[in-house]
Formats: structure tokens, sequence, C-alpha cells
């Protein structure tokens, strides 16, 4: 009887894993080069309690060191591009933290030296963006713009649906201070959502 029990177990660990890989919870593992730079990017993806992200500059010259950083998400997909218009790669990863909420890591490359983040705004500091924010965000790139995309909910929290409306935000990269370049948004507006 103990020996059924602890199959039983067994076998319903083995379906739980299982259920876990076929959500897409895979290790991420991927190079994206523009000419001879780029960057590898490589995470496990095991829990997004604790996961680490490492990135790993190619092409660069020899002092360049990868690095690795411990988040509290996972990764989900990465596009490169020359989005500050310098003749050098940018990473953008997407990750998805533990409450499901998006959001987005971006690498610089200074001239194919070292690596160096590129600042993305909390949209919470923006009374104005933020209105009816509740995350769901969706994110994509086009041709160096940066593309976020979220329901708009009512302000009262007790309503749990969101209004028939969504917001979309552009954003570029633009010269921050001291060097360093920043996510800026430049346009925005309100739209119906589409009817699923």
């Amino acid at each position: 009887k103990e020996l059924i029990m602890k199959n039983c177990f067994v076998f319903g660990l083995l379906l739980l894993v299982n259920s876990l890989v076929a959500q897409g919870y895979k290790r991420y593992d991927s190079t994206l080069k523009i000419g001879k730079a780029g960057f590898k990017i490589f995470s496990l993806n095991k829990t997004p309690d604790r996961n680490t992200l490492t990135i790993r500059p190619i092409g660069f010259k020899s002092e360049a060191r990868e690095a690795s950083l411990e988040i509290k998400a996972r990764v989900l997909s990465a596009e490169i591009d020359d989005l500050n218009n310098d003749g050098f790669p940018e990473v953008i990863i997407f990750i998805e933290e533990p409450k499901g909420n998006k959001s987005l890591f971006c690498i610089s490359s200074k001239e194919n030296e070292r690596m160096e983040p590129i600042y993305f705004p909390d949209i919470k500091d923006d009374m104005r963006l933020s209105k009816g924010y509740r995350g769901q965000d969706e994110f994509r790139l086009l041709e160096g713009v940066l593309f976020r995309k979220f329901p708009v909910f009512e302000s009262d929290t007790a309503i749990k649906q969101p209004t028939n409306k969504v917001r979309q935000i552009l954003y570029r990269v633009i010269a921050g201070e001291q060097g360093s370049w920043k996510f800026k948004s430049f346009k925005d507006f309100d739209m119906n959502a589409e009817v699923k």
C-alpha cells in the first residue's frame, strides 16, 4: 500500500512538471546579432521567484565581460536593434514577473567595448499615462520603436473588469545624463479594445 502511494505521488509530481513545461516555462537560450556584434541571452527559467539571466556580448572587444543578474521573473523573448542609432546593437529582453506582469530589460553596446543598461521608466511615475493602469502589458518592437499596450480600468478598484479601452504608448531611446540612454514616450492614445 505504501509503495502504491509513493508511486502515485511520483506520478502526480511528473504530471505537474510536465504541465509546467507545457505552459512554456522552459529555458531561454538565444543568440541575436547585427552583423558580427550582438548578445547571447540565457536563462534556465526554473522559477520566477529566483531566476538568473545571463547576457554575454558577442563580437565585442576582448575586455567586454558577460553579466549575470538575479531576477524575479522568467525570460519570454528578446529582440535586437540599433535603438539609439549609434551604429551598435541594443537588446531588449522581455520578462514575466511572478504575478504575470510583463516588463523588460534593455542593454546597450557602448561602441562594442562594454555593455550598459538603458533605463525604462516606471509607468507609475507618470500620473497621466498610469491612470487606469493595472498591468497586463503587451510589448513589441517595430523599426526601433517600442510599443506598449494594456487594458484601461476604472479608478474604482472594486470593478475587476477593464473598460472597453486599451492604451498604446510608443517609446524611443534618447540620450540621458552623463552619456547614458533611456526610453522616453513620444506618443500615446486610447482606443477601443478588439472584441475577442
